[in-house]
């Protein structure tokens, strides 16, 4: 079983940057982040291989999110740059079994209790 803890959420003006972390205990193949604002549905964030290396991002946050992870520490950090209100979401981090990260959370293995990004106009 895999155990994820995230931190790193909280308020932030619009242009601001917040870095997320997750840690996960136990085997993962590949980590990312799932967000859900309020009234919509989860929706895939950024993911990492855990072998390669291999990143990717959603069209939505390209350019302004860098995904990345210490193997040595199991973890994961998502960097957010110039941060939007619309960005304004909990954040979930995810681990999968699998070799590449599911775009469908439905398919996701492991999700973690998520942490709140609010973005302030």
């Amino acid at each position: 079983q895999v155990q994820l803890v995230e931190s790193g959420g909280g308020l932030v003006q619009a242009g601001g940057s917040l870095r997320l972390s997750c840690a996960a205990s136990g085997r993962t193949f590949s980590m990312g982040w799932f967000r859900q604002a309020p009234g919509k549905e989860r929706e895939f964030v950024a993911a990492v291989t855990w072998s390669t290396g291999w990143q990717y991002t959603a069209d939505s946050v390209k350019g302004r999110f860098t995904i990345s992870r210490d193997n040595a520490k199991n973890t994961v950090y998502l960097q957010m740059n110039s941060l939007k209100p619309e960005d304004t979401a909990v954040y979930y981090c995810t681990a999968d079994r699998g070799g590449v990260m599911p775009a469908d959370a439905r398919r996701v293995d492991y999700w973690g209790k998520g942490t709140l990004v609010t973005v302030s106009s």
